[in-house]
């Protein structure tokens, strides 16, 4: 097959996947906008790459302004038509698309429909609900009818897409609860490339060269946004005094921002770090730390706590029980949990950590024990691959052939920005 991947975000682990399809024997083409801020995964060609495999890299050619609902909104717009140049020209029978804002993925599935390709939608998270909560916090009631539109959107993705791939059964229950039943689903979690996050010794070169190899050190890797407590790890490296440890935040955005805004004597805040590194970066910890605020539970999985299991580690984890992250963590009896609310909990675990050797080792064993048991590439690739398969996806109408129907795209409402741009 000719597979396109998307990537909106060019993590990791997706990026495994396409080459591992492509050695597999497809030809697959992963594309991902390199304009946005973040950690990026192994995107660049290697001599060890199979033939049928390239990336994309698609640019407007400015950083996009996340925290610029406007102006990110119109990027979405012109970063939809130029990855749909970039279908065109590959011509794929099939598209997967994931972490993907849902009115760039309503567009893509537009144009697949048109153009009979078959377009799988990879949920990494509810893009409604995420929407919905922040549009709350700037808006208030005026929220409601941007919010509704974003509905609408995701609604129309999951009921008319091939197929739908939820990294959570959590997403599937509150999509069929929501009414967006899509018309064939299925769960795969997500993981994290084993062979990129080995196992390391705490006094490496990255550890060495920032000067924390022989301190005890709490890390803390990756996005750091609005569905983050920054006041969480702040609350955390101030607990951490009392044993002269540190606590290292590697990230950037308005998380990050804050924790700058509010200095300790024991809190480091770094850049992202080069992909390559990622080993030494996460070995120079004793815990590694992950946050995830309440409302975020119940449409984000952070799915750098995978990561972390890679690095044989222990894992500080302050998130909702429910969430897919925290039962993982328990499943893989690899950390310690608290709910974000409780900041007592949270920093009692973390004390005990701190304060038994022991504990972090076997936590450590447990994680990587776990990652090598879960995340085999060969294994998920056969289940995508399977999903991909042309007797897997039901063969499009020809839309030529429809007669005195409304598309479907058609019956969105109108985009509420959109709307009150014209009317200036």
């Amino acid at each position: 097959m000719r597979i396109l991947i998307h990537d909106f975000a060019g993590h990791p682990f997706q990026v495994q996947l396409s080459r591992e399809l492509a050695r597999r024997g497809h030809s697959v083409l992963h594309a991902y906008l390199s304009d946005l801020p973040g950690p990026k995964g192994p995107l660049s060609p290697s001599p060890e790459d199979p033939p049928d495999f390239q990336c994309a890299a698609i640019s407007l050619g400015a950083p996009l302004e996340k925290y610029s609902m406007v102006k990110r909104h119109f990027a979405h717009r012109r970063y939809a038509r130029a990855l749909a140049a970039r279908i065109r020209g590959f011509a794929p029978d099939a598209v997967l698309s994931a972490n993907t804002p849902i009115d760039v993925q309503h567009a893509l599935l537009s144009h697949c429909q048109s153009h009979r390709i078959a377009f799988v939608h990879w949920m990494q998270d509810l893009y409604c609900l995420a929407v919905r909560n922040l549009i709350r916090r700037k808006l208030g009631p005026l929220a409601t009818p941007l919010a509704q539109h974003y509905y609408a959107l995701e609604r129309a993705v999951c009921r008319h897409s091939d197929a739908v791939v939820f990294i959570t059964a959590d997403f599937q229950e509150t999509t069929a609860k929501m009414g967006f039943l899509p018309a064939r689903s299925q769960v795969i979690e997500n993981w994290a490339p084993l062979n990129d996050v080995l196992p390391v010794a705490k006094s490496n070169p990255w550890s060495q060269r920032h000067g924390i190899a022989n301190k005890l050190v709490f890390l803390y890797s990756g996005t750091l946004g609005l569905k983050h407590k920054p006041e969480l790890l702040y609350d955390l490296a101030a607990a951490l005094q009392r044993r002269n440890a540190a606590l290292v935040v590697v990230s950037e955005g308005l998380g990050r921002d804050w924790l700058a805004r509010h200095p300790l004597p024991n809190l480091v805040l770094m850049d992202f770090q080069p992909y390559p590194e990622m080993s030494n970066v996460l070995g120079a910890a004793d815990v590694l730390v992950a946050v995830l605020e309440k409302e975020a539970g119940v449409f984000a999985v952070p799915s750098k706590v995978l990561s972390y299991l890679c690095a044989a580690r222990p894992v500080l984890l302050a998130a909702p029980a429910a969430n897919l992250a925290t039962r993982t963590l328990l499943r893989a009896d690899a950390g310690l949990t608290a709910d974000p609310d409780d900041t007592d909990a949270f920093i009692a675990a973390a004390l005990r950590l701190a304060d038994d050797p022991r504990l972090r080792e076997a936590k450590a064993a447990n994680a990587r024990r776990y990652a090598a048991k879960t995340f085999d590439i060969g294994t998920i690739a056969a289940q995508f691959e399977s999903l991909l398969m042309p007797h897997s996806l039901p063969l499009r109408q020809d839309p030529a052939q429809i007669v005195g129907q409304t598309p479907w795209s058609a019956r969105v409402p109108q985009d509420p920005l959109v709307a009150a741009r014209s009317k200036l």
